[in-house]
């Protein structure tokens, strides 16, 4: 019988938010793959757990996850932690759990904490949907790109950055979303220095442009509203159904092609057909 990997989520910096569950799994387990190996010995240390103790993190030689697989396939249980909060939510650990998954290895979730939920909920930005980007690249097209999806996404925003780059990051971000578009920045979050400041990405780019942030930063935005519904191009409708029914596709299929492709109805794209 092979063992089980465990997704054991950590506490953020408060040692209290770790659940009763996560304590029982990490005094239970025979092996714990660590993002960092100290800060988790300090961690087990504090529950009472001993189990060996293995480092695995973004940069590991590729033997790492194979050896970890192996103990797995061996029957022993593992748990797959990191630094701080969820281990794959921006972490490393989907490749490990996937692997997993594809040896046909049994993946079992400890849930708690994670940045994400902790700074939309407060945030005083609707969570109703919101969007994940995580650490944006330093630089090149796909900063810029993943900016420009930031700026307009619908839905409320979440992003990671260093504390040193947060000046920045709401700089490029005022320059993308606009300067009055309302946002947070949580830092240090469960930590004793917590700090969660509100107001526009102006106002945040000037204050943490004369105040060095520390610590572990999430930054949540607002999005950008609604999108207003675009008008069919009536003409452009006609055309493509011109040449649908030029093609030999039925009346009826032209106009549920015509619905699929444009802004048209169903009742609109046959009238559109019809009219033909």
């Amino acid at each position: 019988m092979s063992g089980t990997l465990y997704v054991v989520a950590s506490p953020l910096g408060n040692l209290g938010d770790l659940s009763e569950r996560a304590a029982e799994t990490l005094r239970a387990v025979d092996l714990v793959a660590a993002e960092d190996t100290r800060r988790t010995r300090t961690l087990l240390a504090h529950i009472g757990a001993r189990p060996r103790v293995l480092s695995y993190h973004a940069h590991s030689p590729a033997e790492r996850p194979r050896r970890i697989l192996s103990a797995l396939a061996e029957g022993a249980s593992v748990a797959l932690v990191t630094d701080a909060g969820t281990p794959a939510v921006s972490d490393p650990g989907a490749g490990l759990v996937a692997a997993a998954h594809a040896a046909g290895i049994a993946v079992v979730a400890i849930p708690g904490p994670s940045a994400v939920p902790t700074a939309l909920s407060v945030s005083g930005l609707t969570a109703n949907r919101y969007t994940f980007l995580g650490f944006l690249p330093r630089r090149g097209p796909d900063r810029r790109e993943l900016l420009e999806t930031a700026a307009g996404s619908p839905w409320t925003v979440v992003l990671f950055e260093s504390a040193r780059r947060l000046p920045r990051l709401l700089e490029d971000l005022a320059a993308c979303a606009g300067p009055e578009r309302s946002a947070a920045v949580a830092r240090e979050l469960t930590k004793l220095h917590e700090d969660v400041k509100t107001g526009t990405l102006h106002d945040l780019a000037v204050y943490y442009g004369e105040h060095e942030a520390r610590g572990e930063v999430t930054v949540v935005l607002a999005g950008c509203g609604p999108r207003e519904p675009a008008h069919p191009d009536i003409a452009a409708a006609r055309n493509r159904a011109r040449a649908l029914l030029a093609d030999g596709v039925s009346r009826r299929d032209a106009a549920a092609r015509l619905a699929s492709e444009t802004y048209l109805s169903r009742n609109e794209a046959y009238r559109v057909v019809s009219e033909l």
